[in-house]
């Protein structure tokens, strides 16, 4: 987990301390820009911070916004900036994309990182293209219809089944992009296959063409899911990676539907054998499809064969 260099096809840049040097870009919409304060000896107040930022910048022409700290982490206030970000919607008229929880190991374990409810902000911003989220502590998204989210991604060590369910129930008709890291039930995930069935009959999703379900402990059953699921036939990638699956799971994948009109599936961290990994690869890579088998794992033979994600704690 590190901090984001690249957000919404845009170079990431730290909005500086009053301390620093003041240097803006011209352009304002070239930048995703970065809040991130309130670590260090002498940084300013985050309200002073925040309050500078809206005062020297030109919100109409911001395109992309990356909240880290002060707002995050286990000591953080991220319905403070939630209600920030309401407030200023009226003069963030161009903001299309937004990053909650830009967070680094050495700042926050992500299962430590603490989100708040995302409904004001998605009523807030009706035109909003792409949401990130990091963190899934008091996370809590609803049930919504939202004409303008395109991708939508949450980063997270256990992630609930309730925003699993809500994400599932709500209507995102141009959403193109949806990956959800699901994590460990030791850090708070309880979703199950049965609460990944209704995005995977893709109704509710006509647009989507980028899935990902990664970072789980049931990888393989997920995996067995998605080989019979309705939405596979149209999409454009898959990532099913950063989990447990194994040799079981690449199977069931394998004599289901057809994968070859994949351009990119993505399996890193996996546990499959090399022989698994070369029956994959011949049925997919002569088609064309590009297969990242990357981070080939062991379970842990001394602790009863266990299989670990990729990010929990």
């Amino acid at each position: 987990m590190s901090h984001l260099e690249q957000f919404h096809g845009l170079p990431v840049l730290t909005f500086p301390q009053a301390s620093s040097d003041p240097s803006l870009p011209a352009d304002p919409a070239s930048v995703a820009w970065r809040m991130r304060c309130g670590l260090y000896s002498g940084d300013e107040d985050s309200d002073d911070y925040w309050n500078r930022f809206t005062e020297t910048v030109p919100l109409e022409q911001v395109r992309a916004l990356v909240i880290g700290s002060a707002w995050y982490g286990s000591d953080g206030w991220p319905s403070e900036m939630i209600d920030m970000l309401v407030e200023s919607s009226p003069r963030l008229t161009g903001l299309e994309a937004l990053f909650l929880g830009d967070l680094e190991f050495e700042e926050s374990e992500i299962s430590w990182i603490t989100q708040s409810d995302l409904a004001p902000l998605l009523q807030a911003y009706p035109r909003l293209r792409e949401l990130g989220v990091r963190g899934s502590e008091d996370l809590a998204f609803p049930v919504v219809r939202h004409e303008g989210l395109r991708t939508l991604r949450f980063e997270s060590g256990g992630l609930p089944a309730s925003v699993t369910r809500n994400v599932a129930a709500s209507d995102l008709p141009s959403l193109e992009c949806l990956e959800l890291w699901l994590g460990d039930e030791s850090y708070g995930c309880d979703t199950t296959v049965e609460d990944l069935r209704p995005l995977l009959t893709g109704e509710r999703l006509p647009s989507l063409r980028h899935l990902g379900l990664q970072n789980s402990q049931f990888q393989d059953e997920i995996a067995a899911a998605v080989a019979h699921a309705p939405v596979v036939a149209r999409l454009e990638s898959l990532r099913l990676s950063m989990g447990a699956l194994g040799d079981e799971g690449a199977a069931a994948l394998l004599s289901g539907q057809p994968l070859t009109h994949l351009r990119f599936l993505d399996l890193h961290h996996h546990y499959l054998g090399d022989a698994m990994m070369l029956r994959v690869r011949e049925a997919l890579e002569p088609a064309g499809v590009r297969v990242d088998l990357s981070e080939q794992e062991k379970a842990d033979e001394e602790d009863e064969g266990t299989r670990y994600v990729a990010v929990a704690e």
